[in-house]
């Protein structure tokens, strides 16, 4: 399988804006994020279905949805932090969770829409705030 725009990431190839990793996670900055703060956790192993990961891969990669959940929460406030599992390889065949703050259900119902653009330095700025 070709390397994923997320394996190419944990490989250097391109840049993204690092939240939180561990031995098995990575979690860093949506490129056009649906919300400021909007992050995806993957795991370090490229499957393009998330229930192709390992128990372990699986736990591991929901424990550090949570962690940063809880980051969102304690950083930014939000009434909500929500979650969309992208877990079968649509757009990326590269199992992911997206975590996202948001205030009412009016704007959860609007996060399915296009991201916003931001500049690299709002999103170096966001990646100051929420990195562990």
């Amino acid at each position: 399988m070709e390397d994923s725009v997320f394996t190419k990431m944990l490989k250097g190839e391109i840049t993204s804006t690092k939240i939180y990793e561990d031995e098995l996670t990575y979690a860093f900055l949506d490129h056009s994020p649906r919300v400021p703060g909007h992050i995806l956790v993957i795991s370090k192993k490229q499957v393009p279905y998330v229930w192709e990961l390992s128990d372990e891969d699986y736990r591991a990669l929901m424990a550090s949805v949570k962690k940063v959940a809880n980051r969102i929460k304690e950083v930014l406030k939000p009434k909500w932090v929500g979650m969309q599992v992208e877990g079968i390889g649509i757009e990326i065949p590269h199992a992911h969770v997206h975590v996202f703050p948001f205030n009412s259900h009016e704007e959860y119902e609007q996060l399915s829409r296009a991201g916003i653009e931001f500049s690299e330095p709002e999103l170096a700025d966001m990646g100051k705030k929420l990195a562990f």
